[in-house]
Order: C-alpha cells, then structure tokens, then sequence
C-alpha cells in the first residue's frame, strides 16, 4: 500500500546522473518541502509532457519554497540526458534498483512486459520529512493534478 498522508517519507539517495553525486531525501529536512514526482519512464510522450510542464511552472514551486525531485527506473545516463532535454531545472533521479519505488510503494508488477516500473505518483513531504499530500494513479497516461500539488504545497507555509 502506498504512502498515506502523515506517514514519515522514506529516505532514498538516487544518481542524476552518472557518477558519485547523489540527490538525498532528508538533505532537505528542515529546509524545504519536497515534492517527489515518480514517473514511468523517460521520453514517453506523457512523462515528457508532465516534467516540460513542471519546468516551466518551476518559478511558482519556487515560491512556495519548495524542492521538486523527479525520480524514474531509467539509469542515470537517461535520466541526465532527459534533464536536459526537458529543461528540468530540478533533478530527475535514477531509481534504477528500484529501492525507492518499493519504499513509496508506488511499482507496477507489470507495465507492457516491462518489470518493476515506476507508477506515475505525487508525494509532497513538509520540512519535517512527513507526506502532507498523496497522488497515485495506476493509469500512465494521466497527467498529475499540478494545482492540488501546489495548493498542498500552500497549506504548509
């Protein structure tokens, strides 16, 4: 079962990219809210589409003090070039041992004949490492509702 709404957030530190520098969880505890965005795989149409709209609505999430983490099975040689190719400006991790996926609870058994793919899911965790707000859907092909995020995001300052 899925994280719910006051559980503690589990920690993960996952690559953006190839090498040792890695995008840890708590790092952020007592500084920021995070918002933790789980997607199924990089360059498919609706998951390019959801990070391009995060990006450009980067500047508003800013605002609100928030930390916006993109995390997907790909490896972290995909994950930097979609980054990039997205204009992201947050980091897009690689949860390529699929460790954070099963902490969220948030993996599909099977994605078409694809094993162990992440669910597109929204996690909003306050500066004190807690989930304030919860968005799981077992269809792919449906955008998150970005202003339910934002309004959680509200509520916490």
């Amino acid at each position: 079962m899925a994280l719910r709404v006051g559980d503690r957030a589990p920690d993960f530190s996952l690559p953006p990219a190839p090498g040792p520098d890695l995008v840890t969880l708590s790092s952020f505890r007592g500084e920021k809210n995070v918002v933790v965005l789980f997607f199924p795989l990089a360059f498919s149409s609706v998951c390019t589409e959801e990070m391009c709209r995060v990006a450009e609505e980067r500047p508003d999430w800013a605002g609100l003090d928030a930390q916006v983490i993109g995390v997907s099975v790909d490896s972290p040689f995909v994950v930097q070039r979609f980054a990039v190719e997205t204009k992201a400006g947050f980091p897009i991790v690689s949860d390529f041992n699929k460790e954070a996926m099963q902490a969220f609870d948030v993996m599909y058994e099977e994605y078409f004949g694809l094993r162990g793919v992440a669910k597109r899911s929204v996690f909003v965790i306050d500066r004190a490492g807690v989930v304030r707000y919860v968005w799981v859907d077992d269809d792919s092909g449906v955008l998150p509702p970005l202003e339910e995020v934002r309004a959680a995001l509200v509520r916490l300052d």
